[in-house]
């Protein structure tokens, strides 16, 4: 038997650059698996299963090569209304349900058509759910309960600074948490120790190390052990949501995870593919993986997963080559739950609200809206109009409201209506031609034209340049060329 002197050295640096840049993304994924668990209402643990679903399942799945999935700051807010709504154990049979409808969209091939949905919407949608983030989140950087929804928490800031300034143990962790927003935003890029340990790591380790030696009196995360926080879902569960009152919302909150994960994977790759060379996403396969790890994921009662583009523009950045660096991640989160659950106990709640505000902070995109706003307004009107929806009233409504002003906004671009008059001379009728899209959009600037033309000349009127003309229009125009003038 013999071997190619050749095939160790091309195969290890390979293999060596997925494993580093595994480690990296679990460094990463780390805290933040347990940051979103806390946030969203849920055992910490459960955070950690999902992430771990993510590279195990997920990563080993046809789709993106470079992607790693697991629980997302996006998905935070709807998670933690899902159970405060139907309870802890209904949060798996909402996840299985939204997996096994990105199956269906996946086999369906539906993945593609995420594309057509507006990028102002998606960004707005994503702001929203930031600034959502954030004021809930500062609440748990004070060891405060927040309200629970978004004009709730911004409504009860002031009562917040106010108890915070009479309240010893609320001001210490408010300045935990502070502390670790500071490291996140300061912990030098270049700098090599920067490369081993990332921010987020950086910032919850220290803020523990800090709380354990100077004894500070903060909360910390409530460690139950992996088997205590894993519930799968039960029949008793499922008649439990599609009872009369609460199939409706159910159903809702279903759909919520469904398009809000799959939109926030797609928009992951988007933002992700240009960084490799590894070809582009296959959208429809990335749909049917994130499905199968959703719903694995609402069998262990887990929370929803989806694509984040934090973990997997790290995973590209610290060198990975092939599926194997986000399948790794995995492994190191079970090793870690196996063999150290009790670090998670060391971990200031204060530090792991810092990790979510920075988190939420990132999802606004400010610099994308001050170009859509000098270059496409209209862009930016409705980014800004999603998200301020989203924090008024709540995440179905937000992105409906975008959706509809994404629509309305496109039709009225897209319907333009010009007149063109040619006067052939004194006793002759005066020739108009109407030319490009007529919808009830341009009716009225349409009939203002038309009147405007002289009264005392009859009117020849050609509409052989209209591309499309709607009943609305139509209807008007037949009135006119009657004498309705």
């Amino acid at each position: 038997m013999r071997f190619s002197s050749t095939a160790f050295p091309t195969a290890f640096p390979t293999v060596s650059g997925d494993v580093t840049a595994s480690l990296v993304v679990f460094l990463v994924a780390l805290p933040m698996c347990v940051g979103v668990a806390v946030a969203s209402g849920v055992p910490a643990e459960l955070g950690l299963v999902t992430g771990i679903v993510g590279g195990l399942v997920a990563g080993l799945l046809p789709g993106s090569t470079f992607q790693v999935s697991g629980p997302t700051a996006g998905l935070t807010v709807l998670v933690l209304d899902a159970v405060r709504t139907h309870g802890l154990t209904a949060l798996g049979v909402l996840v299985l349900a939204a997996g096994l409808l990105q199956l269906a969209m996946g086999a369906l091939r539906l993945g593609r058509w995420f594309r057509a949905v507006s990028v102002a919407v998606v960004q707005g949608t994503l702001a929203g759910i930031g600034l959502v983030l954030i004021a809930g989140q500062v609440y748990g950087m004070a060891d405060a309960e927040a309200y629970g929804d978004g004009p709730g928490n911004l409504a009860g800031l002031p009562g917040l600074a106010a108890h915070v300034m009479v309240s010893r143990s609320a001001m210490t962790a408010l300045c935990v948490g502070a502390t670790t927003v500071l490291v996140l935003v300061l912990w030098p890029r270049r700098h090599p120790v920067a490369r081993l340990v990332p921010a987020p790591l950086a910032a919850v380790g220290l803020a523990a190390a800090a709380v354990a030696a100077l004894g500070l009196p903060v909360a910390r995360i409530e460690v139950r052990g992996l088997l205590g926080a894993v519930q799968p879902p039960g029949l008793a569960d499922l008649a439990a949501l599609t009872g009369e009152g609460t199939l409706a919302a159910a159903a809702g909150t279903v759909l919520a995870f469904t398009l809000i994960g799959s939109a926030e994977t797609l928009f992951s790759a988007a933002a992700v593919d240009p960084m490799h060379d590894a070809g582009p996403t296959h959208y429809d396969r990335e749909l049917l993986a994130q499905g199968a790890g959703n719903a694995v994921c609402g069998l262990l009662g887990a929370l929803p997963m989806a694509a984040v583009i934090v973990r997997s523009s790290a995973n590209v950045e610290a060198g990975a080559r092939t599926k194997l660096s986000r399948v790794l991640h995995g492994v190191w989160l079970l090793v870690f739950v196996a063999l150290l659950p009790g670090v998670l106990g060391l971990i200031p709640v204060a530090a792991l609200a810092g990790v979510l505000v920075h988190a939420g902070w990132r999802l606004i995109p400010l610099r994308q809206l001050a170009v859509l706003w000098r270059d496409h307004r209209g862009e930016a009107v409705v980014l800004g109009t999603t998200a301020v929806a989203i924090v008024g009233t709540n995440m179905c409504l937000g992105v409906l409201t975008g959706l509809l002003l994404a629509v309305v906004k496109s039709a009225w671009e897209s319907s333009h209506v010009a007149l063109e008059a040619h006067d052939p001379g004194p006793g002759r009728p005066l020739r108009v031609r109407i030319c490009g899209s007529a919808t009830f959009l341009r009716l009225p600037s349409l009939l203002d034209q038309l009147r405007a033309l002289p009264s005392d000349r009859a009117v020849e009127l050609d509409v052989s340049g209209l591309r499309y003309v709607d009943h609305a229009c139509r209807t008007a125009l037949e009135g006119w060329r009657t004498g309705g003038r």
